[in-house]
């Protein structure tokens, strides 16, 4: 009986919004073993590297490493011991890398951006992802990807042939379990549904400028920018942006922060000029939020017509498509009984089936 192992390198890990997509499509998935489990023929097991909290699946047993291994350094134990010690096994990587010597593999690669927008990106890093994902896209039995826009990267800048990519939506659907926590609105004296929810991410890609910009104009001087994430105040000047003064900074919040201030926003602006998939829109929208996002990269795929559209390099725009969503209680109505429906049409629950059922096939 064949095991499929899960790489769980990433539990313990800081988390980033691809550990957040692992964890919920691995619970996912134990949900669907654990109501399938008589007629499964295959083990699944996660196999994790440091001796740390694993959420207490039914399914799917947890393999913690030895003392000794534990003290092996990350890349060594994914690139070696791992693919050595599950050597009988078909290995499951869902956090972008995985081990170059085990062919018997899946890879779930989240976009390509390290060359799309290699400026987001140290040389260092970009040049081992790429070197990875070069290897990993030809040698890898399967690579799933988040969304078609992220498929047809991935073979545009030559990682691995369309036949072998597989696409597996993420889910949305987990914010609806999380009681939102309303203290930010206090902290920051919001007033509900008069400011605007972003990241606070430096990266270029993200296009956050464009916002400090569009606040800076006095039609949104009566509403604020709520800026989320580890990137501060700081960090944005630093890198020669004017921060307007009713911009806030809430720093990094816990999810069910997160929620609070999802639910009472005015609106959520996403104007990335790229995105492998684009999960924040989604769960504003699940929470009724409107959403005004860039038609770049698979934010079109995944908000479709639930979200209003603004050009990411006019200050304008922004101005107008955000006063739109917060000001005209018609097209407020339609984006947050749009959005609802659009967020119903990803769930993590689907995207276990399909990621089980094509593992199932390749294993067959």
């Amino acid at each position: 009986m064949k095991t499929i192992a899960f790489n769980g390198k990433f539990f313990g890990a800081a988390p980033t919004g691809v550990h957040r997509v692992a964890e919920q499509l691995m619970a996912a998935t134990d949900a669907l073993l654990a109501g399938r489990a008589a007629a499964e023929e295959a083990d699944y097991a996660v196999v994790v590297r440091d001796c740390v909290k694993v959420p207490p699946f039914r399914a799917i047993a947890c393999v913690r490493e030895s003392p000794r291994v534990r003290r092996m350094h990350r890349i060594a134990w994914e690139q070696v011991y791992f693919p050595f010690s599950r050597r009988k096994d078909f290995i499951l990587n869902l956090c972008n890398l995985g081990p170059l010597l085990h062919r018997d593999s899946a890879t779930m690669i989240h976009d390509a951006q390290v060359y799309s927008a290699p400026e987001s990106y140290s040389r260092g890093f970009r040049l081992w992802y790429k070197f990875l994902f070069f290897f990993i896209g030809k040698r890898h039995k399967i690579i799933f990807t988040v969304s078609e826009f992220s498929k047809q990267e991935i073979v545009r800048y030559g990682i691995a042939s369309a036949d072998k990519i597989f696409v597996v939506h993420n889910g949305c659907d987990h914010v609806l379990q999380i009681l939102p926590d309303t203290s930010p609105l206090a902290a920051l004296n919001l007033k509900p549904a008069r400011y605007v929810l972003a990241l606070a991410n430096t990266q270029k890609h993200k296009n956050i400028g464009v916002l400090l910009k569009a606040f800076a104009g006095k039609e949104l001087e009566n509403v604020e920018l709520v800026l989320f994430g580890g990137a501060t105040r700081a960090d944005f000047e630093q890198l020669g942006h004017a921060v307007p003064r009713n911009v806030r900074f809430a720093g990094r919040v816990s999810d069910p922060e997160l929620v609070g201030l999802m639910t009472h926003a005015g609106a959520l602006a996403f104007p990335s000029l790229t995105e492998g998939f684009g999960l924040p829109p989604l769960e504003a929208m699940a929470l009724g939020c409107p959403v005004v996002a860039a038609p770049f990269g698979a934010l079109p795929e995944v908000c479709g017509n639930a979200a209003l559209y603004a050009d990411p390099f006019s200050p304008e725009a922004w101005r107008s498509a955000l006063l739109e969503a917060i000001d005209d209680p018609a097209t407020r109505e339609t984006l947050v009984e749009a959005g609802r429906r659009q967020a119903g049409e990803f769930t993590w629950q689907q995207a276990a089936h399909r990621l089980c059922d094509i593992v199932k096939a390749v294993n067959g």
